[in-house]
């Protein structure tokens, strides 16, 4: 196939362009040009200078492509318009990129009991995000939508926190990499709170086989979580701790965390639970992911964290 890839400089656009080019697709990314132009070019990749908001481009793009993998803001509804106007009533796949902390609570550290399945989004669900999520879920619904009104064999994909480097250009992750910064900018590993909070997480390498999956098989209206088990920051961050030589952990005030990350990382991504399962990618998909712990991988991976 020839598949385009926006968000392809990115860490998950960039790892599963790579897999999918060592699937023998053709692949094409959306890249502000310069030295990202570069790197993609470098990977095999055929760059495409743009943005998210060059809604004609993003739609003739679509248009000329076999199938169509958004990895870059799950947020830009514009975007997901444009591109599913390029591929309105051909069937293509096309695969749009959530996160998981669309479940997110406002925890503050502390644990929940709360889980939540693919279900939420069948019809006579009574599931609602909080206000702060609202418009990353419109969109992912309207994602849905599209395989019935606009005949695009569309899914969506909800990662959970995702571990491990990537393959493309872009080497680190989201939550990980921003506790590491902190830990050895202060010389203290830090969570916020107590540590309870726990999120659903997921290995890079795993993600990338998963869309792969996605994109040859996946039903139209598909909506996955993308998870291969669970752990609290509190052990996640006790392993950063032995592996950076650092003391701690140590609890951290959430409004100091909030001056430090920003509301959104320090509420949403680092101090909520987020805690999902997925029946649909082993069921619809056979995905048979192969990494397992997190804290594993942080204690045994040999390249830097830092």
């Amino acid at each position: 196939m020839k598949v385009f890839v926006t968000g392809a400089t990115g860490y998950i656009g960039g790892s599963v362009a790579v897999r999918l080019l060592r699937a023998g697709h053709t692949v094409s990314g959306l890249t502000r040009g310069g030295p990202k132009a570069e790197a993609l070019t470098a990977l095999g990749v055929e760059p495409v200078t743009g943005t998210l908001d060059d809604a004609d481009l993003l739609t003739e793009r679509a248009r000329r492509a076999d199938a169509v993998i958004n990895a870059a803001d799950s947020d830009h509804r514009g975007a997901v318009e444009a591109l599913l106007a390029g591929l309105a009533g051909s069937g293509k796949p096309f695969l749009h990129t959530s996160g998981s902390s669309v479940v997110g609570d406002d925890a503050r550290g502390e644990a929940s009991d709360a889980v939540f399945d693919e279900s939420l989004h069948d019809p006579g669900s009574t599931w609602r995000p909080t206000a702060d999520k609202a418009a990353r879920v419109a969109i992912d619904r309207l994602v849905l939508s599209a395989a019935a009104d606009l005949d695009v064999r569309s899914s969506v994909l909800c990662n959970t926190l995702i571990y491990g480097h990537g393959r493309g250009p872009s080497r680190d992750s989201v939550q990980i990499p921003a506790l590491v910064r902190q830990a050895t900018a202060s010389g203290v590993v830090r969570h916020i709170g107590p540590g309870r909070n726990i999120w659903s997480n997921v290995h890079i390498d795993d993600v990338a086989d998963l869309y792969l999956l996605a994109l040859e098989r996946s039903p139209a209206g598909s909506f996955y979580f993308v998870e291969n088990g669970e752990e609290s920051f509190g052990a996640i961050t006790e392993a950063l701790a032995r592996a950076l030589n650092l003391p701690g952990p140590e609890p951290w005030d959430v409004e100091q965390a909030i001056a430090a990350w920003g509301y959104e990382p320090a509420v949403y991504a680092l101090g909520s639970n987020s805690r999902t399962r997925t029946t649909r990618t082993h069921t619809h998909l056979a995905w048979t992911p192969t990494h397992t712990s997190v804290t594993d991988w942080i204690t045994t991976e040999p390249e830097p964290l830092a």
